[in-house]
């Protein structure tokens, strides 16, 4: 069974054994707030949506209301009530006269954010409820053969109340109109600066738009040619330069041995001087003025070993919730573990490369996942890979919104084309692919931009 047929199977309805929390007296005020006032709607419609009142009396008004709000009508209560009237819901609520005892109830219309954090505080407290009993069943219900899957579906439970998301999962398009035409409208006034996560590469950005919430990205090559070193600058390029908070998963490498190449990178200084010494006087200023950037940037770093994805998504999750955090890269795919036994490498590979992208939407930010190619491009002449190079697991080349194939044909002969290397952009869901030319400084742990051609 998988994590998603398990959480799904304990959604069914909740009942409770005692009064759930709620608070009447706030969900007044804060309609009557919005019925008084046109700064109130906009307070509060920051705050709570519909299904975070109790009393569905309440739903159906805060509804009417900020539907009226969203079509540039007034909101009070003739226009309320005018529309409960013409749908045939007025009664529902008790009739006009009980929007009239919102009005006279509101302490202070100035004060609906305020009335409007109480209704949401005690939303919240419902569904923390309603996930606790879920949780429960599903202790009850498993057996120990899926004890991690348990786990992992409640840590999903508690971060659904906190990121509030027990909305539908089935949506009219209707619903979905207004906000995609909001994004088409954003498009349409673009001024060239990036929407997603700037990658630090001038081509790159322009092709992608930067990398987007929700995208798992794959960078793959065969060993040696600069993988790891890529997924460290974007990240760099993120935390470092951009103010982005950022997680990189290290497998691999040590959080040191990570560590040191940004430095390299951010300080232009040499990753063997790093490593071995000696660092002369600009050196040492040099390597100071990079420490003093990289020490206050919003970059986390994991090398713990052997970590399973269950592990991953859960320090995922509170990195988000604690840090708003903008990126994560897995560097690599491969070394993952399940801990746990499978049929085959390549099921497993399949099943993390599918929970890496669904983790990617789970908490909206673009998930670089680092892949191994087989020896496929090894023993074609011009040595470039393919997306057919994928080792282990063509999942990964279809969950992959964006797949970045690393060259560098030097490494298979020094003179050709020594200090450049391709970013083939084999995949790309939502644009155009191409073939990028860069930089590639080996001495100084990080690829960089073409100059450009004067």
């Amino acid at each position: 069974m998988s994590i998603d047929e398990l959480e799904s199977s304990y959604n069914g309805p909740t009942t409770f054994d005692r009064l759930p929390p709620q608070n009447l007296e706030a969900e007044q005020s804060v309609l009557g707030a919005m019925l008084l006032s046109k700064d109130a709607m906009a307070d509060v419609i920051e705050t709570v949506r519909a299904d975070d009142f109790y009393k569905p009396a309440h739903e159906l008004i805060f509804d009417v209301a900020t539907k009226l709000y969203n079509g540039g009508d007034p909101v009070d209560a003739l226009t309320v009530s005018a529309e409960l009237q013409r749908t045939g819901q007025l009664s529902r609520i008790g009739g006009a006269e009980y929007l009239h005892t919102l009005i006279a109830t509101v302490p202070s219309a100035a004060s609906a954010g305020y009335y409007a954090r109480l209704v949401r505080e005690q939303s919240i407290l419902r569904r923390l409820v309603e996930a606790g009993t879920r949780i429960a069943n599903m202790g009850y219900d498993g057996d120990g053969g899926e004890v991690d899957l348990i786990v992992d579906g409640a840590q999903a439970e508690i971060f659904a109340v906190t990121e509030r998301r027990n909305s539908d999962d089935y949506l009219p398009i209707g619903d979905i109109l207004e906000s995609t035409l909001g994004q088409i409208d954003q498009a349409s006034k673009h001024d060239g600066s990036l929407k997603g996560v700037p990658t630090g590469f001038r081509d790159l950005d322009d092709l992608t738009g930067g990398l987007q919430g929700g995208q798992m990205i794959v960078i793959a090559a065969r060993p040696a040619i600069g993988k790891s070193t890529l997924g460290l600058d974007i990240a760099r390029s993120a935390s470092i330069h951009h103010n982005i908070a950022s997680v990189i998963f290290s497998l691999e490498m040590s959080k040191e041995e990570i560590t040191k190449r940004m430095l390299s990178s951010e300080g232009n200084v040499k990753l063997t001087q790093l490593n071995k010494g000696p660092l002369g006087p600009s050196d040492w200023d040099r390597l100071a003025r990079a420490s003093s950037r990289v020490s206050t940037a919003p970059l986390f770093i994991d090398d713990s070993p052997n970590m399973t994805l269950m592990e991953i998504r859960a320090k995922c999750r509170r990195l988000k919730q604690q840090h708003n955090l903008g990126l994560v890269v897995l560097d690599y795919l491969q070394l993952m573990s399940s801990g746990r036994k499978v049929e085959s490498r390549q099921q497993e590979v399949s099943e993390f490369s599918r929970a890496l992208k669904l983790l990617a939407k789970e908490i909206e930010v673009p998930v670089i996942a680092i892949s191994q190619l087989n020896r496929g491009s090894e023993q074609r002449g011009d040595k470039k890979p393919m997306l057919s190079d994928m080792r282990e697991s063509g999942a990964i080349e279809q969950d992959a919104d964006i797949v970045i194939l690393l060259h560098r044909e030097d490494a298979y002969d020094r003179d050709n084309r020594p200090g450049e290397a391709d970013f083939i952009v084999a995949k790309h869901r939502a644009g155009p692919t191409d073939t990028i030319a860069v930089a590639f400084k080996k001495d100084y742990a990080h690829f960089a931009d073409m100059a450009p051609e004067m």
